[in-house]
Order: structure tokens, then C-alpha cells, then sequence
């Protein structure tokens, strides 16, 4: 039987640590990181903004940066409270709080930004709101697969064209099919979840990118419920693009978009 309640009970490992940079006050920006993977994704940028004057934090999802048991044991449903639980309890220290989410942690970007309409800014870096039509099969039928096959290798070397950022990255590089069906689900209800969204939303997206394809970003784009949208394109980076290949680019989009969506930012500009 699960035992979805232990999935948080083995160390965590070095350097995928949650990310605290905040301070009482200021405006807040919850990064959220992807499915297997860690806040070490997400470090660079949190830094950044925080030298920018944000205050910033990166929790570690459920069953993420431990064990593949733990992992094993964790569940949609956890990771996404825990996204939307990091987001309540940083709106009790900042009058504010913009969301950015990393592939599946833009899924779950998208499920908080739809019952959180007062979220100044919404940013979705490469985020996974779309499965093949054979991983969504694989997905659906995991239980006639899934405990025959175990782990089965997860890793794209072209998620991270960087060599020395692809050697350092801590994702498990391995899933089974329960937690590929539990992905699913997130996909599932964030893309269901897009129309309700009405925040100003900015989407990264790497065109090389080898596992969101372009299609999918032009879909969120198309139907995301916020009147105000941009798509961005970036090239020379795979899909982990806030470490990879020009992420000062990145880094400079989500500033940008922040910035200009800043609460008292359209008053300051008219002066």
C-alpha cells in the first residue's frame, strides 16, 4: 500500500535545499521547481532576483531531493498543496507575490495563479503543460506496466546543453509509471485550470526544447484567461533553460516582466 505521508521523511540531499531569501515586507517571488528535479534549477535566478530587491523562496516539492522511495511515495495532490501552501504562507509576510514556475513547477504556477487572482505576475518557464500522445498512454496504463518495468531511465540529455550545469543537476533521472501517471495528472488539471487564470502571465520558451514543444507553449498562450500575455523564445538552450545556455536572457525576461508588473510600478511610470 502507498504511504504517501512518509514521502518527506529521508535527508534531503546536498544542495537541494529549499531556498529562503526573504525578508518582512517587500514584494515576494515564489519559484517553483519541476517533476523529480530540485530548487538547485532555480538558484541562479533566485539569487538574482533577490540582489534585485525581491524576496524570494524555493520550497522542495514533496518526495523531491531525497530518495527514489521517497519519490516513489509522493503524489500530485502533495505537490500540489505544497505549491499552494508555500504561496499562502508567503502572502502573510509581503503585501504581494508574483509566481514563477520551471516546467512541471509552471503546471503548478498555473493551478495557484487560478484561485489566487491577486497575484501581480505569473512567469512559466518552459512549463509542462503537455504530454505525448504515447506518454499520455503510458501514463493512463501504468498499472498494467509500471511495477513489471520499475524504474525506467527519465533523462534527456538535451534538457541541458551546458555539460558542466547537465553534470551538476540533481534530478532523480528516473521515474516509474505511478509517478508518470501522477505528472499526468498535474498536466491535466493546470491545463483545465488555464482559462481561469488572470494574472499577466509571460511564457519562456526554449525552440529546442525537447520535451515541451512549441505547439504546447502557443496552447497556454492561446488559452490562458489573462489579457495580459507575452510568449518569449529563446534558442541555444534545451528545456532546463535557467541553467543552461543564455539564461542571463532569461533571467533578464523574468526581471523585466516583474518588474513592469510590480504593484504601484504603472503609477511610478506615469510620473
Amino acid at each position: 500500500m502507498d504511504d504517501p505521508q512518509g514521502a518527506d521523511t529521508a535527508p534531503i540531499l546536498r544542495g537541494a535545499e529549499p531556498i529562503d531569501l526573504q525578508e518582512e515586507g517587500s514584494h515576494g517571488v515564489l519559484l517553483l521547481h519541476g517533476f523529480g528535479d530540485t530548487p538547485q534549477t532555480l538558484a541562479l535566478l533566485a539569487r538574482r532576483l533577490s540582489k534585485t530587491g525581491y524576496s524570494v523562496l524555493v520550497p522542495l516539492l514533496p518526495g523531491h531531493g531525497r530518495t527514489l522511495e521517497a519519490f516513489g511515495r509522493s503524489r500530485a495532490s502533495e505537490w500540489i498543496a505544497a505549491a499552494k501552501d508555500a504561496y499562502v504562507d508567503m502572502r502573510t509576510r509581503h503585501d504581494s507575490v508574483s509566481v514563477v514556475g520551471l516546467s512541471m513547477g509552471g503546471a503548478l504556477a498555473v493551478l495557484v495563479a487560478s484561485e489566487q487572482r491577486e497575484i501581480p505576475a505569473l512567469v512559466l518557464i518552459a512549463p509542462y503543460l503537455g504530454m505525448p500522445r504515447w506518454l499520455r498512454v503510458a501514463a493512463a496504463t501504468h498499472l498494467l506496466w509500471g511495477k513489471l518495468a520499475g524504474h525506467v531511465n527519465g533523462r534527456n540529455p538535451r534538457s541541458i546543453h551546458d555539460p558542466i550545469e547537465r553534470e551538476k543537476n540533481l534530478a532523480y533521472g528516473v521515474i516509474t509509471g505511478r509517478e508518470l501517471h501522477e505528472l499526468s495528472e498535474v498536466v491535466r488539471r493546470a491545463r483545465k485550470s488555464l482559462a481561469d487564470v488572470r494574472a499577466p502571465t509571460m511564457i519562456i520558451q526554449s525552440v529546442e526544447d525537447p520535451r515541451c514543444s512549441p505547439a504546447t507553449a502557443e496552447f497556454t498562450l492561446k488559452t490562458l484567461g489573462s489579457e495580459d500575455k507575452e510568449l518569449v523564445w529563446t534558442e541555444g538552450a534545451g528545456h532546463i533553460i535557467t541553467v543552461d545556455y543564455g539564461r542571463e536572457r532569461v533571467f533578464a525576461e523574468v526581471e523585466r516582466w516583474l518588474s513592469s508588473h510590480r504593484p504601484g510600478a504603472a503609477a511610478a511610470t506615469k510620473k
